[in-house]
Parts: C-alpha cells; sequence; structure tokens
C-alpha cells in the first residue's frame, strides 16, 4: 500500500528525531466466512475507479470489496501526519538556526537563546509523536485481523471528531455494508449497466473514482472543465438538467463537480451564446450557485460587454447584455472578496451610465477591503 515518512525521537539525546521511511503491507483476506492472512497473495487493481483487493493462492476466488474506502482512509489519516510533519520539518530549520546564534551569542543573550531552543527541541519531540501516532493510525487500517476488529477500529476513528476523517470512515464503513455483488468488480465492471447519458457518466465517477474523491478540488475542477469543452455539451439541456438535478445529492463531491461543471457550462453560454434572453438565464442560474468557483466567472460576464439577440415584441432585436452584467455585478458584490472589489473599480470607467452608478454606489457603501461574502446567499 505504499511507503510512507514516520518520526523517530531519540528521547534525550541531543540530535534531533530522525526521518525514516517504514513500509506498510497487510493483506486482509475473506473467503466463504474464513480469513486468512498468511496464505493470501494480494493485488491492487483499478476497475470503475474502485481500489479493489483480491486474494489468491490457497483462498480461491477470494476477494474484499474494501480497497477503495480503506485506501481513501488510509491516505487521509497520512494527511494529518504530512501536515503535522511539515511544521516539524519547519521546526527543525530554526533549531538549525538558533544553534548558530547560540554560538557567537554571550550573556543574556546566550540564556535568552538557550531556553528558546530548548522550548523548540520539546516542541519538536510533541510533534514527533504526534506525526508517529497519524502514521500508526493510517498503517492500522489494513491490519485489522477481521471483520470485527475493522469495524471496532473504525468506530474509535470516529470518536476523533475530524471533519474530514469521519467522511471517510464513513465511506468505508458504507462499503463494508455493502450487499455482495453491489459494488463492481474487475470481471463485472465490463458488462454492468453503466449511465448512457455523458453527465451521468461524469456523476457515477465522481462516486467511485479514487482520483476524483481526494481532496484536491482542482482535479475535479480540470475534470469539469474538460467536461464542459467537449463539442455541443453548452447547447444540452438534458446534460445541463441532469447535473443541476444532482446539485441536492447527499454525497458532497458529487454535489462538488455536479456544481463545477454545472458553472462551466452557463459560462459558455453567457460567454458565447447570441440568444441573450437564453445568456439571461444562465448568469442568473451563475448568481444562484453558492460555490466560490463561480466568483470568476461573474467577473468574466461584467468585465465583458457584447451585443445579440433577444426576443421583441414580434421579432428578434439587437441589444447588448448590460441585464445580465448587472446581476453578476450585483452577485459580486455580496460575494464581497477581493477580487470582486478590484472588478467593480475597473467598472467605475464602464461605458454603461448604469453599470458605473452601480459600481461606484457599491464602493460608497463598502470602502473597506473586503474579506468575504456579506450575507448568507441562496439562490
Amino acid at each position: 500500500m505504499g511507503v510512507h515518512c514516520s518520526v523517530s525521537w531519540q528521547g534525550r539525546q541531543s540530535r534531533p528525531p530522525r526521518l525514516t521511511r517504514v513500509p506498510t503491507f497487510t493483506i486482509l483476506a475473506v473467503a466463504g466466512g474464513r480469513r486468512n492472512l498468511s496464505g493470501a497473495i494480494a493485488e491492487t487493481t483499478s476497475a470503475c475507479g474502485l481500489g479493489l483487493v483480491a486474494a489468491r493462492g490457497d483462498v480461491q476466488g477470494a476477494r474484499i470489496l474494501v480497497g477503495f474506502g480503506l485506501r481513501q482512509l488510509q491516505d487521509t489519516l497520512n494527511r494529518k501526519a504530512d501536515a503535522i510533519q511539515r511544521e516539524f520539518v519547519e521546526l527543525s530549520g530554526r533549531l538549525e538556526a538558533l544553534s548558530k546564534k547560540l554560538i557567537e551569542a554571550r550573556g543574556d543573550e546566550r540564556d535568552r537563546l538557550r531556553a528558546e531552543h530548548a522550548e523548540a527541541r520539546a516542541r519538536q519531540a510533541e510533534l514527533a509523536e504526534v506525526v508517529n501516532l497519524w502514521r500508526d493510525r493510517a498503517r492500522s487500517v489494513l491490519q485489522q485481523r477481521s471483520e470485527t476488529s475493522l469495524r471496532t477500529y473504525l468506530e474509535e476513528l470516529m470518536g476523533l471528531e475530524d471533519e474530514e476523517l469521519r467522511e471517510a470512515t464513513q465511506q468505508a464503513l458504507k462499503i463494508l455494508d455493502a450487499p455482495p455483488g453491489s459494488i463492481p468488480t474487475p470481471e463485472s465492471s465490463s458488462s454492468a449497466a453503466t449511465p448512457r447519458s455523458t453527465a451521468g457518466r461524469l456523476l457515477e465517477r465522481a462516486r467511485t473514482s479514487w482520483d476524483l474523491r481526494g481532496s484536491d478540488s482542482s482535479v475535479r475542477m480540470r475534470e469539469a472543465v474538460e467536461f464542459s469543452n467537449r463539442p455541443g455539451m453548452a447547447q444540452d439541456d438534458s446534460a445541463l438538467a441532469e447535473l443541476e438535478g444532482a446539485l441536492d445529492d447527499p454525497d458532497p463531491l458529487v454535489r462538488e463537480i455536479a456544481v463545477l461543471a454545472a458553472i462551466q457550462l452557463h459560462r459558455f453560454r453567457a460567454m458565447r451564446v447570441a440568444d441573450l434572453d437564453r445568456v439571461h438565464e444562465s448568469v442568473k442560474s451563475l448568481a444562484g450557485f453558492n460555490h466560490p468557483a463561480v466568483i470568476p466567472v461573474l467577473i468574466e460576464v461584467v468585465e465583458n460587454p457584447r451585443t445579440g439577440f433577444a426576443m421583441g415584441e414580434s421579432e428578434p432585436i439587437e441589444t447588448d447584455n448590460n441585464r445580465s452584467r448587472m446581476v453578476a455585478l450585483l452577485r459580486l458584490v455580496e460575494w464581497h472578496t477581493s477580487d470582486a472589489q478590484a472588478a467593480l473599480r475597473l467598472l467605475r470607467f464602464d461605458r454603461d451610465p448604469n453599470i458605473v452608478r452601480a459600481a461606484v454606489r457599491a464602493l460608497e457603501l463598502f470602502p473597506d477591503e473586503w474579506r468575504g461574502p456579506i450575507k448568507s446567499y441562496k439562490g
């Protein structure tokens, strides 16, 4: 399951803690109600985005469908250790600098530096213990000898009251509780029914694909942009409706990729479609999203005046997109971020007088630096 960095503290010795690399490997094999650790040979594969561990050798047909959830949980625990280890490394640099200063210091200055050095060394020892604790927790995820002990361990992790950790633990428990055959295997995945629509496949990947279920939201953003850039996708009303229907999905990562993809589709319509009535509907939809990814899109809309066609009393007429720009401007005031403020400052010189007045008025009402939403907004 990979090699993880661990910290070893050498007690009262003068040298700082060592960083060692510790391999972790334990196989959980389940077959016909039996647990077999010694005779199993495991390999990790990927099917439909799920990590699957299959046991071979003296266990015929042994299969455990826990790889996805447990790997995600283990990575979550290791990220906790990584964050603390970064502080450990920074503190090591500080200790090295203090040691150099101690060589030249004299009198009271030397006593002060010595006390500071001792305090930093004590803090480093604490950090080393915490890092090793999180590493041990990560290794223990794959070292449980039975389903009962695994469940008990997962319940202990749930008690740590960490939101990210709780979500990963719940996902692992969900896979453990899944009925036989409900999670795809390598043999069944190719023939299993998959969503026929492009948007449906994207949402399904958000539920099962390891790369889309990590902590890095930029991966989901790239996927959303790639999805929206497919030929004809921005004009596909059914795809947009399917994405917007997933905005209330119970899975937060499915909700996120749905909103990111929907934002990108509405962005395409707002910036490129000639039908300004349709453009206006998309801009209103963008204003309704309560996700920070929409802010640069609203800025792009408000900074780009253009002309198009809208339905008049009896026939289409040529007009501009200023009413849509006004919607974007007002929503940027509510987002109240520094980027939004910078955009409004530029709008003081816009060619549309209504946009100018709205921007000037907003900046007069809120002259200080904008640091976040001024109110909760429900689109």
